[in-house]
This record gives structure tokens, sequence and C-alpha cells, in this order.
């Protein structure tokens, strides 16, 4: 049986020492983000996942904005540097991908398909999910690293405003991606009965 899917989802890690040491150009990297994100499946194709794709000042901005948000909610310094330092870390990364779900895509078939209006939402979940593992591992299978971060939504109505974003794009996730500077440590799995039941 063939196995190099899962080889390549093996090579998917999180990612948190990443650095800007890409050998791919910004065009071949926003192909290949573009590409994996038209890839990956969609309840009744409705393609609701959107991708803001951010290099140099662009992806520094998104962190300091992160930055900005955070100090007004975290008070206490000593614990604002930690959160800061961790910050520096993504930022410290290539680029960024900020992902987004067209909530005009989900309203439109919550109207035209009023039977299933309630798993609307749930599917345009699960295509972010798909959109988010596909664009991780092409990531990982070309030597990059990222993380899944979720600042939002502390940070939507600022992201909106300095990209220029859809009013109906709602964010779910931003993935800071770069050159891994030290690897993923060991991953854990729990037991197979306590996951897994196989039926005949």
């Amino acid at each position: 049986m063939k196995q190099e899917f899962l080889n390549l989802a093996k090579q998917r890690r999180t990612i948190y020492a990443l650095g800007k040491q890409v050998d791919f150009s910004n065009a071949e990297l926003a192909d290949l983000i573009k590409e994996a994100v038209k890839l990956a499946p969609t309840a009744f194709n409705s393609q609701s996942t959107r991708a803001v794709i951010a290099f140099g000042q662009a992806h520094d901005k998104v962190w300091e904005i992160v930055r900005e948000s955070l100090r007004k909610v975290v008070k206490d310094d000593d614990a604002f540097a930690q959160t800061s330092a961790k910050i520096d870390s993504f930022k410290a990364a290539y680029g960024t991908v900020l992902y987004f779900t067209d909530m005009d895509v989900v309203h439109n078939l919550e109207k035209q398909f009023p039977a299933y209006a309630d798993n609307f939402y749930d599917w345009s979940e699960q295509a972010m999910g798909n959109t988010n593992f596909a664009v991780w591992t092409a990531l990982a299978e070309n030597g990059l690293g990222a993380s899944l971060q979720h600042y939002n939504p502390l940070i939507d109505e600022a992201i909106a405003a300095e990209f220029d974003v859809p009013a109906s794009w709602k964010l779910r996730a931003e993935m800071p991606f770069g050159s891994i500077e030290a690897p993923a440590g060991d991953k854990e799995f729990m037991a197979d009965d306590d996951r897994f039941k196989v039926v005949d």
C-alpha cells in the first residue's frame, strides 16, 4: 500500500523556531499557497476560504498588530514580556498566511438550502481545517516550517483595516512560516484502542 501521503503528513509539524532563510521567491511561495487553498475540499464546492499572504513589512505588521492588541488586555508587565517574546518568534518567520471564511458565501448557502442552514458554518470550519492542513503540508514538503495561531477575534478589526479586508471575511487563523531553525519535539499519540473502532 502506498504511503507517500502519510510520509508527507509526518513532515507537517508545529515549528516555533522559524527564520527567514528561504530560497523560494515570494511569487513561488504565493503560488504554492494559492494552489493548496484551491485544492482543499469544501462542502458544496463552496470555496468559502480566503487568504491574505503577507511578506516583508506586511508580515511584520501582522505581528505588531498582535502585540499592540495584546498589550491592551495584558496589563501585567512581566506577563506581557513573555507574550511579547512569543510574538517576536512569530515575527522572526519569513511570512504569514491569514486565513478567513467569507461569511457571504456561508449566508448565501443558508438561504439557498434552508434544510441544511444550521450546518453551513460548521462545514465552512471543516473547509478551513482542510485548507490549513493542505497549506501546512505543502510548505513542509518544501522544507519550510509553520505553526497555526489564533489571535482572532482580538485582532480582527485592526487586520481588516490594515489590509483592506472585505467586511464579509471573518478571520479564523494566522500561520507564520519560514525556515526551520530548530526541529519539533517528539510527538506522542494516544492508544489506538481509545481512538478507533474498526467494524466488519
